[in-house]
């Protein structure tokens, strides 16, 4: 305590004499009737340093140039980036090639298999009236139409396939894509845009996800097919947030989701978007020509009036057995994407002679319903074939021509789950299914 006491005294002592310094009249300065004191030119100084000391280039380049000799040794030792990351032995993948018609029965290495991969639903593939409609597409119009919609692209058929799936339908118009998977993706932005609120069922499938990323918006999702969740969702979303009710909302599902086979509850769907004011998108490329007593999808199956849904979308590469895709709904939902959706604009337009086969698959199944209950049937039988199978159980929809199978019991790790279903598929398929 005695050591302490000078070296306080001493401080004090010094930071007197510094500000009577500064407070002395020979510190201080008169410029302009405005009376400066000196701590204010020590600032301004200092300002000064700061100012010069952020100018000054961080790094001078030496000023003699580097030989060719340390050019080279440099460039040597430089390692690129790979533009990707290498492939896991794992992530490789060896399909199987087709050496026939992706029917219900198809040749893989010389061998006929029972397809049991194939989304041909209604079993249209080698349909002589498709095929039929395809040759006389293809004699009138030739392969491609080689340009967009907007520029020389929009073929006479095409028209006519547009009316035909609004027609069957029920609603006010629709609109052709050129690529099935594309349709969902380009569609969602076309709508969606920053600032604007989606809630999303966790399970969609690729497709609908890249439209989700794109459209910028904000995403808040819900869990899979879970309608307490997603009641819960738009409750918190809109409860006393007063900015909600000012910007778009939408509910973005599918009515047979790919990675799962499990039925979107429309009905319920309906009632919180109601309830809630938000519109619906439906992604509808496994339900159009599956579902509903005459195959008219999702609304039908459930008895919910097609207008009651503010978008559909559909892939045409599944029931209908062609290619591209399609969107439905009011006529200012259509005109919209005309100039709006990026995939419909910038794409070169359906080769006619899908859309021909398209229009022929719908006139097929309007004339020939019993094709769906084939196909309830034979899900049906395969439910049935499938339920004792030991180790394995069946996990989508009974509904659903897409059939899910899952381990009863996981091993405790995905990658060895999919090893040994992995296992299991390869026997199967060496056996001729």
């Amino acid at each position: 305590m005695d050591m302490a006491l000078p070296i306080v005294n001493a401080t004090t002592a010094a930071l007197a004499r510094v500000s009577a310094a500064f407070n002395a009249p020979l510190a201080r300065a008169v410029v302009f009737g405005v009376h400066i004191d000196g701590h204010l030119v020590v600032e301004g100084l200092l300002i000064a340093v700061i100012v010069f000391q952020l100018s000054r280039k961080s790094y001078k380049p030496p000023k003699k140039p580097l030989s060719e000799k340390e050019v080279d040794e440099l460039c040597d030792e430089w390692e690129p980036e790979p533009l990707c990351p290498p492939v896991k032995e794992r992530s490789h993948i060896d399909p199987a090639i087709l050496e026939s018609a992706a029917g219900p029965h198809t040749t893989i290495e010389g061998k006929e298999v029972v397809n049991f991969a194939s989304a041909n639903y209604l079993g249209l593939i080698g349909n002589e009236k498709l095929i039929d409609s395809c040759v006389g597409s293809l004699e009138k119009y030739g392969v491609g139409s080689c340009g967009p919609r907007g520029f020389y692209g929009t073929i006479d058929v095409h028209l006519d396939c547009e009316a035909k799936i609004a027609n069957f339908l029920g609603t006010p118009d629709s609109i052709l894509y050129s690529y099935g998977i594309s349709t969902i993706f380009s569609v969602i932005p076309a709508f969606c845009k920053k600032g604007d609120i989606i809630v999303a069922d966790e399970g969609v499938h690729w497709a609908v996800q890249n439209g989700l990323y794109l459209s910028r918006s904000t995403v808040v999702y819900f869990k899979h097919n879970d309608m307490a969740s997603l009641a819960s969702t738009l409750e918190k979303l809109t409860r006393g947030n007063k900015r909600t009710e000012k910007i778009r909302r939408y509910i973005v599902v599918e009515s047979i989701y790919q990675n799962s086979g499990q039925i979107a509850p429309l009905d319920e769907i309906v009632k919180l978007k109601e309830k809630y004011l938000f519109r619906v998108i439906l992604e509808e490329s496994h339900s159009f020509g599956v579902l509903g007593k005459s195959g008219r999808g999702l609304a039908e199956h459930y008895g919910v009036p097609i207008d009651k849904i503010d978008i559909i979308t559909a892939g045409m590469g599944n029931a209908l057995a062609t290619d591209g895709g399609f969107c439905t709904g009011s006529a200012r939902v259509v005109d919209h994407q005309r100039l709006s959706s990026a995939g419909y604009v910038f794409s070169a337009s359906l080769p006619p002679y899908l859309a021909s086969a398209a229009v022929s698959a719908v006139n097929y199944l309007e004339e020939n319903p019993s094709v769906l209950a084939n196909l309830r049937s034979n899900v049906a039988l395969l439910h049935t074939g499938l339920s004792d199978t030991p180790g394995l159980e069946i996990s989508s929809h009974v509904l659903s021509p897409i059939v899910f199978l899952k381990l009863k019991k996981s091993t405790g790790s995905l990658a060895t789950d999919l090893d040994l279903l992995e296992t299991i598929a390869e026997q199967v398929s060496s056996d001729g299914l």
